[in-house]
């Protein structure tokens, strides 16, 4: 009788696990037992009402699997949060705790925000310079070439990466996913009631791993590119998959929406379908992560107020001056060609015109991102039958000369005393570009072959040293003596070279 007693004291506690001290920004998840009968994907609701003071969230939670249920939630203030759950299922309805919530620590510096119109920062005030890339299938190939991934962007080239929640079907990109989406019968045969969770805990496992280097997991909703149907999924289906991914998904700090990959190529979508999709994202995230929509042919109006970023592919970077200041809003360049050896035009760019576009891109007050497409076969098979790992692709080990040198950028650009916006510093119209920090701080980029002297419009009543940065070679010069007002600089007889002035403070 003593044993029964004990096993019916603890059993809430083994229907019901949660953390009791969590860091700010970090995931708090509430496990509950439920059943499994019927579709609980469908059947089943439940929630949890989130209060701190005068704070209050209401956040959705999901069936994970196996009579298992999950609600996640990113606390955004200190102290204590008491929570209680709501359910039109007994076993979960009106269960109640609480937990501390305490100070971030380490690299924790919570979600990127939009901050003075064109620019990104993290939660806890430290600026986000974005300087991503794009792997859009990574995370469908398997444990070794996904921690060889994680591996790679282990060295700090990139902050954000770009890639696909649906498996890709494309030229190199042509081997089937391990698991899939929804239950059902590959590769057409699926029951979109019924999600795989299997397949969607593999992906927040990746997510949190991305977290714990630092970068941001850009994650592309939909696509195109699909030999299993997903891009057709009727308009229910859609609304369900996006509330599914928005409750298993948003309480990740590093999270970033995009709504499509070249959404404009998915003939079955209208641009109402788009509007529609990015107002779900804004009216149900409880944390506003950043909203963006990548385009193919046709751009999408990036003047929408529920889109928080305009996300460009072009490889005209250095429009991003003009860009800005139409959507008024930051502007990333998130794809303009990739380094690579394919023979296809998007994606065989030399090394040396990568670089080129990350600085025209950064100097006219954007952002700019990467991407890698080098075939390695021998010997060379036709794109569609082919099974090589390119990076863009599948992911693993980088091949080009430009991630160092973006991140030789990366670094420059972090050690900037502000957000830098464009500059008018030259006397007159050259094909320069730059952007500066006040009247502290300038950057400045040519590409030209040719010697070149250059008179720079500094202030009058201070004065500035300036270096000269040969971005390809990764080196900086200073140069001799103290600049101000009309100053004549002599630049060197070679491309890739940039300037940097810094005011002197006496």
């Amino acid at each position: 009788m003593k044993k029964i007693l004990i096993f019916l004291l603890l059993l809430p506690v083994f229907n019901t696990f949660a953390q009791n001290r969590i860091e700010k920004w970090r995931v708090f998840e509430l496990t509950l037992k439920g059943t499994s009968k019927g579709n609980p994907f469908t059947e089943i609701q439940v929630s949890a009402e989130f209060t701190n003071g005068n704070q209050q969230k209401i956040i959705q939670g999901f069936y994970d699997g196996n009579g298992i249920y999950k609600i996640r939630f990113m606390p955004q203030e200190t102290g204590t949060w008491n929570w209680i759950t709501s359910s039109n299922s007994k076993p979960l309805n009106n269960k109640k705790g609480s937990f501390e919530c305490i100070a971030p620590t380490g690299n924790n510096h919570g979600p990127v925000v939009v901050k003075d119109t064109f620019y990104f920062v993290y939660s806890d005030g430290k600026p986000h310079y974005s300087f991503g890339t794009t792997c859009y299938a990574w995370v469908h190939q398997g444990d070794s070439m996904a921690d060889l991934t994680l591996k790679t962007l282990g060295n700090g080239y990139f902050n954000k990466i770009r890639f696909c929640i649906f498996p890709k079907d494309y030229d190199w990109n042509k081997n089937e996913p391990l698991i899939y989406p929804f239950e059902g019968n590959p590769l057409k045969d699926w029951d979109y009631t019924r999600f795989n969770p299997a397949y969607f805990q593999n992906i927040e496992k990746r997510i949190a791993q991305l977290d714990s280097l630092g970068i941001e997991a850009d994650l592309i909703v939909f696509h195109p590119y699909d030999r299993w149907g997903f891009q057709n999924m009727d308009p229910q289906t859609d609304e369900r998959y996006i509330r599914y991914i928005i409750a298993r998904f948003s309480a990740f700090k590093n999270v970033w929406w995009s709504m499509a990959n070249e959404f404009d190529f998915m003939s079955a979508k209208k641009m109402e379908d788009w509007d529609k999709f990015i107002r779900l994202f804004a009216e149900n995230d409880p944390y506003n992560h950043l909203r963006g929509i990548h385009n193919g042919a046709v751009w999408y109006d990036h003047t929408n107020p529920l889109i928080t970023h305009a996300s460009i592919q072009s490889e005209e970077t250095y429009r991003a001056k003009e860009l800005r200041m139409k959507y008024k809003k930051p502007v990333v360049f998130d794809e303009c060609r990739y380094e690579g050896n394919i023979p296809w035009s998007w994606g065989n760019l030399t090394p040396q015109e990568m670089v080129n576009k990350f600085w025209r891109g950064v100097t006219n007050g954007g952002f700019v991102g990467h991407g890698e497409t080098y075939v390695t076969e021998n010997p060379v098979k036709m794109p569609h039958e082919s099974n090589d790992n390119l990076w863009w692709s599948k992911g693993g080990i980088l091949r080009g000369q430009s991630p160092e040198r973006i991140l030789f950028l990366k670094n420059i650009i972090e050690s900037s005393p502000g957000y830098l916006k464009p500059a008018d510093l030259f006397e007159w119209w050259m094909p320069f570009s730059a952007v500066s920090y006040k009247d502290e701080y300038y950057l400045a980029y040519y590409n030209l072959d040719q010697p070149r002297s250059q008179i720079l419009k500094l202030p009058e009543k201070s004065r500035y040293t300036i270096e000269i940065i040969d971005a390809w070679n990764m080196t900086i010069t200073p140069v001799e003596g103290e600049f101000s007002g009309r100053s004549l600089v002599v630049l060197p007889q070679k491309p890739f070279t940039a300037l940097r002035i810094t005011k002197i403070k006496r």
